[in-house]
């Protein structure tokens, strides 16, 4: 009964084990050995995949911090770039506003620009239209920061409406005279369209007239001058470049023809008519 319980309960039968000083047998050995291989192979799995998790972890905590560190950068970048716009409105023109308004019209006619050339519009047409738009937007910055427009307003009233009050004559000059002379050039230019156009020109130049009166007329803090001059010059650029555009027109065959490997498609036409040539049609029957 031992014998058989210990034959039962063993691994390996006792007919398959070598007796004591004797030498293992070949089948006990090939099993000993694909044993030991086998746990050698388990052993070298689990290793490699404990590795392998190690490694993706690390990869992972390295992916992860090099992600934090281009978003905080990117982060840093809009945050110097919005916070140089607000500091250049406070610094040179006085208000936090100015920096929001001229800033976001430069980034504005920036994105402008950038549709325009992707469009293949010339860039000297576009920078021709910047050139215009700096100059006015200076010129226009400089009067009014050096107060020469309502120098000359009260100046005018003094000359030519001394019987008035004083608080009011430069006021009244400027609005009426301006209404006056911007309603009548375009009273002339709306007669191309008859004469019922050009009254609503009329009417349109006299109330621009009255308001570019009034805004003149006033006497602008040199800064504020200054950024309506900026401002002036921001909505011009576009303006320029857009009716340049409206009026030119963009070559759209150009345009397309940059998109069309037309090399690619005339070279296969010639291969295709090659082989044609030189392939023997079927009779139809």
């Amino acid at each position: 009964m031992d014998d058989e319980s210990t034959m039962s309960g063993g691994s390996t039968p006792a007919a398959n084990r070598s007796k004591p000083g004797e030498a293992p047998g070949l089948r006990e050995q090939l099993g000993a050995t694909f044993t030991a291989g086998k746990r050698l192979l388990r052993a070298h799995v689990d290793l490699g995949k404990a590795e392998l998790g190690e490694i993706a972890g690390n990869v992972g905590r390295m992916v992860g911090l090099f992600g934090a560190t281009i978003g905080i950068a990117i982060l840093a970048g809009l945050l110097l770039g919005i916070g140089s716009i607000l500091f250049l409105g406070e610094w040179l023109f006085g208000s936090i506003g100015w920096g929001v308004l001229l800033g976001t019209l430069l980034l504005v006619d920036i994105a402008m620009t950038l549709i325009l050339l992707a469009l293949d519009v010339s860039g000297r047409r576009v920078g021709s239209s910047f050139v215009i738009a700096a100059i006015v937007g200076a010129v226009v910055g400089v009067v009014l920061a050096l107060n020469l427009t309502n120098r000359g307003w009260t100046a005018l009233g003094d000359a030519v409406a001394a019987a008035y009050d004083p608080s009011t004559r430069a006021v009244l000059l400027a609005i009426g005279a301006s209404a006056a002379v911007l309603g009548v050039l375009a009273f002339i230019v709306g007669l191309r369209g008859g004469l019922g156009s050009a009254f609503g020109w009329l009417i349109g130049g006299a109330l621009a007239g009255a308001l570019l009166g009034g805004i003149t007329v006033i006497a602008i803090p040199a800064q504020v001058g200054a950024a309506i001059g900026v401002l002036v010059a921001l909505i011009l650029w576009p303006t320029l470049a857009g009716r340049d555009v409206i009026r030119t027109g963009i070559d759209g065959e150009a345009l397309k023809k940059k998109f069309t490997p037309e090399e690619t498609i005339g070279l296969t036409k010639e291969t295709i008519e090659w082989v044609r040539a030189r392939t023997p049609l079927v009779p139809k029957s």
